[in-house]
This record gives C-alpha cells, structure tokens and sequence, in this order.
C-alpha cells in the first residue's frame, strides 16, 4: 500500500488482468518520461530452479506498446532462497545482465528470443552453481533440468 505509493511502483491486480495491463502501461509511460525504469517478471513470479519457463504475454504486449528495448536478466536465486520456503542457503547470487532486445520485433519474435536468450543463460548459471564446491542442494526440478543439459554435480 502505501510502500508501493511512496517508491512509485506500478502495482499490478491480477485479478484483473485486461484492466491491470492497460494501466501498467498507461503508468510506465508516465514515469518513463520522468527517467524511470520498469522492472518485470515476465513470469509473473519466481518458479523452481530447472523448471519450464511460463513466460506471460504481458511482457509482450508492454514491448510492443512502449516500443522500448528489454533488457533480460538471468539469475537461479531460487537455489539459495527457495520458493515458498523460510530455509536459505548460503551463497552468492549472481545476475547476469543480457544484451538489449531493440524494439521493433514482432511479438511471436519477441518472446521467442527473450525465452531462448534468458533461460539460456539461467541453464548456463545453473550449470555453473551445480559446479561449484559447496553448492546448495539442488530441488528436484534443477536436478532433472541438469540431467536434461548432461550435467552434473561435482
């Protein structure tokens, strides 16, 4: 309530998807034009590690309407701090900022590439922290995802 009022975040209902997605785009426009950015989970919330992307098409429609590039972000923080759960791992979690997608894209060309590019690198970093001596306890999905890629744990 009034922490999303006072950092000028674009709160989004989702239970009324239609009406919500106009007004997150009528609301980053305006504070676009006052040097803002806007951050989105294109999946709408975390998912396990490993597990098949859900990508919404809201994501699509504000590329296509603010007609600004998007610039992915990858990252397997769900390996330290775990969906739904109070246990965290120690560890670091790494971000990998991705090269812009320009605007302009058709919206299947769009999704496609932000998809192949952004889980991509979060198998990269998967495969990367699976590695690593002392890596925290891979969920069931990560597993299967690191079997699926012929990796495996040190």
């Amino acid at each position: 309530g009034w922490y999303i009022m006072k950092m000028r975040m674009v709160p989004v209902d989702r239970g009324k998807r239609a009406r919500a997605l106009k007004d997150a785009i009528s609301r980053t426009r305006t504070e676009m034009r006052e040097g803002r950015q806007l951050i989105i989970y294109p999946e709408g919330t975390r998912r396990a590690p490993g597990d098949a992307p859900n990508y919404k098409w809201g994501i699509v429609e504000l590329y296509a309407e603010l007609g600004l590039p998007v610039v992915p972000v990858a990252h397997q923080a769900g390996l330290f701090w775990p969906r739904r759960k109070f246990l965290r791992y120690p560890g670091v979690i790494k971000a990998r900022f991705l090269p812009p997608i320009p605007p302009g894209l058709g919206k299947e060309e769009f999704l496609d590439r932000l998809i192949l590019e952004t889980e991509t690198a979060c198998d990269e970093i998967l495969v990367e922290i699976a590695r690593t001596p002392g890596a925290p306890p891979m969920p069931a999905t990560a597993a299967k995802r690191l079997e699926e890629l012929n990796a495996t744990q040190p």
